[in-house]
């Protein structure tokens, strides 16, 4: 196959970027989309250019690191599959492609097609986790009964793999899908209950900290998501937290 690539090339935060074009010929349609990154970057190695900057991680569509704007969609064509899972037989010969990094105020590019979005760790941080007996006395998680609905609701939320692909495509850069999942998959369960009014209002506090916008109620995020996150998370969030803001003695 035979490619125009525009690719965003861009030295650091404070820097000014430009898109720029790499003509490459020899792509093999079973290539994974990073594959021929690296491929170009291989040619572009031994011209003494400087290779793209892009992140990845596990290429297993489990980590959520290869995070690319491809041809004005988050990960490309297709549907839940990450970067890392799209394949070159998604396109023709001769196609041109454009390439970009996730862009939000909360993900700063760091270089080239490669964001910080260690914004959704700090989200994470705010509450993501339940408290433990540690006393000796623990319980067997088991022996707690979960209805199957609210196991299965809760193990789709927790499928979220923080790509951020939710706030690349909404037009307000919001995080509430990936905050709604991350708060579902406690809230759900009986072991998530102690913190519960804490954790939404604390996750929620810190991810306007962070700067993400509001939602817009346009559904792309859910379309766009790799792992299918159901905007019901969003509903059951918004509830939680009005709840727990009525409720507050803060």
């Amino acid at each position: 196959m035979d490619l125009t690539l525009k690719i965003w090339r861009q030295n650091g935060p404070q820097e000014k970027g430009e898109m720029k074009t790499y003509p490459i010929s020899g792509v093999e349609e079973d290539m994974s989309f990073l594959e021929m990154l690296d491929f170009l970057n291989d040619k572009l190695i031994n011209e003494g250019i400087e290779p793209v900057v892009f992140d990845h991680d596990c290429r297993e569509g489990i980590c959520g690191m290869c995070s690319l704007f491809i041809n004005g969609e988050a990960h490309g064509p297709g549907r839940k599959v990450t970067t890392c899972q799209l394949h070159m037989r998604e396109f023709k010969s001769g196609d041109t492609i454009y390439i970009e990094p996730f862009r939000a105020k909360a993900f700063p590019i760091i270089k080239d097609l490669m964001v910080d979005r260690s914004a959704f760790d700090r989200i994470q941080r705010a509450g993501g986790y339940i408290s433990v007996n540690t006393s000796g006395n623990t319980i067997d998680a088991n022996a707690i009964p979960v209805p199957k609905e609210n196991a299965d609701k809760a193990f789709d939320a927790a499928t979220c793999i923080g790509c951020g692909a939710c706030v690349a495509t909404c037009k307000n850069s919001s995080a509430m899908l990936f905050a709604s999942a991350k708060i579902s998959q406690f809230s759900l369960l009986p072991q998530g209950q102690p913190e519960a009014k804490e954790r939404v209002l604390n996750m929620v506090h810190q991810m306007d900290l962070e700067g993400f916008g509001n939602c817009t109620n346009t559904g792309a995020c859910e379309v766009e998501c790799p792992k299918g996150i159901s905007l019901e998370n969003i509903a059951r969030m918004n509830r939680d937290y009005l709840f727990a803001s009525l409720s507050s003695n803060k």
